[in-house]
């Protein structure tokens, strides 16, 4: 390597071999910038993780190649990615090339981000599809340093103790909560729907997608062999674990035949009714607005958002926006000892009946929920045996 002023201008010249033995020839303005280069490149080669300007490639560029290996994928997932890059990517680091896209950049990109708005959830999304792309562009031999993947090796606790946990009357409806929903939620589809989803932990999707030859009423179980994406398009579970039996009870079943004779489709159990998907599957978005936020708001499962209305009365919103809690319920009524209200099922259970694609994932999600095996009477007999 070797910094010298290119003869006959005032600029700075950098010249050095690659990995590859290929020269290559950089200028810059100063000569302070052509050895803080030097000094970078230097490093990178020592390293291994060096890839010339000439040879690399843009974030967007990086960002088509990425969403052409993503073809395979659903077509509400592709949406997402797709908005993650129009959106919030290549606005603000589009014409970046790869190379230079290291930890503190990354760090960089994200406050800036957090400067424009984004909600913290939306600003952990756009990473992860930095880091996607990314990762994309390494198997593709584009770039060798993944700073996203990278960062999250540096800045993941070690034991854990940062991450959140889900607690009951926050993230999870209490047991008196689901009653009132329900309770006060429409009567057919609206009720039927929301009892089903609070004592299966069906998904969404899988609610949504929901077919009466799933359901053995002879038998008591529902059969999730399929579910709706967010364009009514029929696909396989999220993962081969997805594919599971759920037991249900007596007044579960009891409750379904009613429905099933007031139902108007022979296909779906949760149709809807109007519009040009009449017959076919309900959007998510409308069951949220017209059945979940309405029996919370009627059955005063509220919370207090901090404003007023022309009156000055406090304005009240729903106190679980999405439909993921009544699944977190049904772990918990799960998990829950029987003497508690609950089935008191091992973890290897609860995973089955959840459909997640591992145990590690039910514990990481649910596992201070489980009973501990240390409770204080336990213990008194313990020492008692041992003094």
């Amino acid at each position: 390597m070797s910094v010298r002023q290119r003869k006959g201008t005032d600029k700075w010249c950098h010249d050095y071999f690659d990995g590859n033995g290929k020269r290559h020839q950089m200028l810059y303005r100063t000569k302070k910038e052509a050895k803080e280069a030097e000094a970078k490149i230097r490093m990178e080669l020592k390293g291994n993780t060096h890839v010339p300007d000439i040879d690399s490639i843009t974030v967007k560029e990086a960002g088509g190649l990425w969403m052409e290996a993503c073809a395979d994928l659903e077509r509400s997932t592709r949406d997402q990615y797709q908005g993650h890059l129009d959106n919030h990517i290549y606005p603000n680091i589009g014409k970046t090339k790869l190379n230079k896209i290291g930890v503190p950049f990354v760090y960089d990109f994200l406050a800036k981000l957090r400067k424009q708005g984004l909600s913290e959830p939306m600003v952990r999304a756009v990473r992860v599809s930095l880091g996607a792309l990314l990762s994309n562009a390494q198997k593709q031999g584009r770039v060798i340093f993944n700073a996203v993947k990278e960062m999250g090796r540096d800045s993941k606790p070690k034991d854990g103790r940062h991450k959140k946990r889900l607690k009951v009357g926050v993230d999870i409806p209490t047991t008196d909560e689901v009653k009132r929903i329900i309770a006060f939620a429409e009567e057919g589809r609206p009720r039927v729907f929301l009892r089903v989803a609070a004592l299966t932990g069906m998904r969404s999707s899988e609610l949504r997608g929901l077919i009466w030859d799933a359901i053995n009423l002879t038998k008591g179980e529902i059969e999730v062999a399929q579910r709706a994406d967010a364009y009514g398009v029929m696909g396989s579970p999220k993962s081969s674990s997805g594919k599971r039996t759920i037991p249900i009870g007596q007044k579960s079943v009891a409750e379904l035949r009613e429905w099933k004779l007031a139902c108007t489709s022979r296909v779906f159990v949760f149709p809807s009714i109007a519009g040009k998907k009449k017959g076919g599957v309900m959007n998510h978005s409308n069951i949220i607005k017209d059945w979940w936020h309405p029996a919370q708001m009627s059955a005063g499962v509220t919370i207090d958002t901090g404003k007023v209305d022309a009156e000055g009365k406090p304005i009240l919103a729903p106190k679980y926006s999405g439909l993921h809690a009544l699944r977190h319920y049904f772990a918990s009524y799960c998990i829950n000892a029987k003497e508690d209200g609950g089935l008191g099922l091992a973890p290897k259970l609860v995973q089955e009946r959840l459909g997640h694609s591992s145990i590690v994932m039910t514990l990481d999600v649910y596992g201070h929920l489980f009973p501990k095996g240390d409770a204080s009477a336990e213990l008194a007999a313990a020492e008692a045996a041992l003094f």
